[in-house]
């Protein structure tokens, strides 16, 4: 079966609009169109955060603020865990362009496999995100809420700001939130398309175009991690 949806054909009438410009499939199109609306808004948060970081003279360290593993280490282990939790969404994105490529060769047993492990890799990560937001609440960090001058010495290289350390917290919850979200639909969408390959959905469409869209936004996810890990812990 052709790929190419109706939407894709020439137009061959005199309002039809004639050939498309972009020799791809328009529900790629959308999705492009999509994750580049969704890098205005992390745009949007992350040189917000970066405006506020450098218009204080203090700043909670991040080698202070992230130095434990949860559930094993408290402290002296600067990054250890958020780097952790960035290998295994670098991994998961490997795994989704292994199922794109068995898509391509509608290997289904393959797409089934990596998918499987995508979504489990997903998982990992919302699991190790959870511990580490569980982790600086315990500590005192939340939306509207920090620990006291004096708890918050160990955090800062320099003088304690309380208005740093709040925009910090606020911050922090608000766009590792938001990304947490994205990671969670992109798992949620991964089982589904997960479901329509076994169910042999795309074997009867004659292609696995789905798989490649939701690849896009799986490495779309990654790669606003990347900043997102960045802008937090590395500066």
């Amino acid at each position: 079966m052709n790929a190419v949806s109706q939407l894709d054909q020439v137009k061959t009438g005199p309002w039809n609009g004639g050939r498309s410009p972009w020799s791809v499939e328009y529900g790629k199109i959308m999705m492009w169109f999509f994750l580049l609306s969704d890098a205005f808004t992390f745009s949007s948060l992350l040189i917000y955060y970066g405006a506020q970081r450098f218009s204080k003279l203090t700043w909670p360290d991040p080698d202070l603020v992230f130095q434990s593993i949860p559930g094993i280490k408290d402290n002296g282990a600067p990054l250890v865990f958020v780097g952790l939790m960035t290998f295994i969404l670098i991994l998961s994105s490997v795994t989704m362009v292994m199922a794109v490529e068995a898509g391509h060769r509608r290997a289904k047993k393959e797409v089934i496999w990596w998918m499987v492990a995508t979504i489990v890799g997903g998982f990992m990560f919302l699991g190790c995100q959870a511990l580490e937001w569980t982790h600086l609440h315990h500590e005192g960090f939340w939306w509207g809420h920090i620990p006291s001058a004096e708890e918050l010495k160990h955090l800062f290289d320099g003088p304690v700001s309380l208005v740093a350390a709040q925009q910090f917290a606020n911050l922090f919850f608000t766009i590792t939130g938001f990304h947490g979200f994205h990671v969670f639909s992109g798992v949620v969408i991964n089982i589904i398309i997960l479901i329509m390959t076994i169910n042999g959905t795309f074997e009867r469409r004659g292609h696995y175009l789905m798989v490649e869209k939701v690849g896009l936004y799986w490495h779309f996810v990654d790669l606003v991690w990347v900043f997102v890990f960045t802008f937090f812990y590395l500066v």
